[in-house]
């Protein structure tokens, strides 16, 4: 019997125990099977041998999340050997750098918290009453960490002294309304800003009509703007500087006015630049408090420098609506971005405050502003004399603090000089 396909006998013992073809097999050839016979019988004996059948099996690439190069159709393909622990390297040093840019680091970027392990040795002492109890009472083995108002300590500290990059912030203290406590907000919000960071900080009393920012710490000299005006060529460096500064425990340095309306009045836009650009030079913020004469020609010189605003509002309704005015008056005359950027500091220790109702001021001052603080009352704030940061009562630290933290965020972190 003859195979179909082949054309040779199936008695053919050759046919018999080694088929050239599996069943299943489809023939392609356009040869008739007699020509296939003939070619198979005039090969080689060395060629005339079973048929070996190879099979190549294609899978798709799959992607990997690898860092190496890429060619270009786009296949990844992963380096080895040498090649394998630089591409290691390298990626381990770009996720250690600043983001943003292949800059080398700076020293500053060594700090403990990269380069220390954490352990029983290294964790430092935990700070909180029942914490640091448990800590010495277990012989240094159980440390809890430091305890949740303790940890929220720090992480104000953390907001309050974001670094600045490109020159001095600017941020004036004002409102159209005198006696709400401007000058004390300005001197809660300098002694919470020098107490937390490390550079310098300096409030200046601009206030044309005798302010009393000098007051609120004790002072150590007698000069004020007028002597930096008048000595400013003179003035080469922060040492000369200082001495015509009054500096309080927390290291916030207090640039007076001058005591004779006559002069006070003789302050104008100029003088106000002289004074900031020799600023500029040695603080990295600088509070300004203002006068309630908007319209002066200082305001027009503060406010072209401003990065931030403070508004502070009492708690009566006169006094709210003061402050609001303020606000549309800035909006009317071109300065929107600072107030949808500004600061509302509610002094809650003005008359009439316990007569309203304080969270619809808030929530008026809310849908203009960006963050609203209140200030609480304090005995020490309410005597209008020197103030000891340390000595005022918690709630009014956390509150000054705060609107240190939220002032800090408004600013920007890096500019142009």
């Amino acid at each position: 019997m003859s195979d179909e396909r082949t054309g040779t006998d199936a008695t053919d013992p050759d046919a018999s125990s080694e088929p050239r073809t599996q069943p299943g097999d489809e023939y392609h050839s356009e040869l008739p099977p007699h020509t296939i016979v003939n070619l198979a019988a005039a090969l080689p004996e060395n060629l005339n041998r079973p048929a070996t059948h190879t099979i190549e099996i294609s899978t798709p690439a799959v992607s990997r999340p690898d860092r190496s190069f890429t060619s270009g159709t786009g296949a990844v393909r992963a380096p080895t050997g040498p090649a394998a622990s630089e591409a290691s390297l390298q990626s381990r040093r770009e996720r250690l750098r600043p983001a943003g840019g292949s800059a080398p680091e700076s020293a500053a970027m060594l700090t403990p918290d990269r380069l220390l392990a954490v352990n029983r040795r290294t964790k430092p002492p935990p700070r909180g009453a029942w914490n640091s109890f448990v800590f010495a009472a277990t012989l240094h083995l159980v440390n809890l960490g430091d305890s949740a108002q303790v940890r929220a300590h720090k992480h104000l500290d953390e907001r309050i002294r974001q670094e600045f990059e490109g020159g001095t912030r600017f941020v004036p203290i004002l409102t159209r309304k005198g006696g709400v406590g401007k000058t004390t907000v300005t001197a809660l919000l300098g002694m919470a800003l020098a107490d937390a960071r490390d550079d310098r900080i300096i409030a200046v009393d601009a206030n044309p009509d005798r302010g009393t920012l000098s007051e609120r710490v004790t002072k150590q000299t007698r000069s004020t703007v007028r002597d930096v005006v008048t000595k400013a060529a003179s003035i080469g460096g922060y040492t000369d500087f200082s001495t015509l500064v009054s500096r309080d425990a927390t290291r916030l340095d207090i640039l007076a006015s001058d005591t004779d309306p006559l002069l006070s009045e003789a302050f104008d836009e100029d003088d106000y630049n002289v004074v900031a650009d020799l600023a500029a030079r040695y603080y990295s913020i600088m509070l300004t408090d203002c006068g309630t004469g908007i319209v002066h020609s200082v305001m027009r010189a503060t406010l072209q420098r401003a990065d931030s605003i403070v508004i502070v509002s009492g708690g009566s309704i006169d006094e709210a609506r003061l402050a609001s005015e303020t606000l549309t008056w800035l909006e009317a005359n071109g300065y929107g971005d600072l107030v949808r950027n500004a600061v509302v500091a509610l002094n809650t220790a003005t008359q009439g405050t316990n007569l309203v109702k304080l969270e619809e001021i808030e929530s008026h001052f809310r849908s203009r502003v960006r963050e609203i603080v209140r200030i609480p009352w304090d005995p020490q704030l309410a005597a209008g004399s020197v103030i000891s940061f340390d000595d005022l009562k918690p709630i009014t630290r956390l509150a000054a603090r705060t609107l240190a933290a939220v002032v800090v965020e408004g600013l920007p972190a890096d500019r142009g000089i």
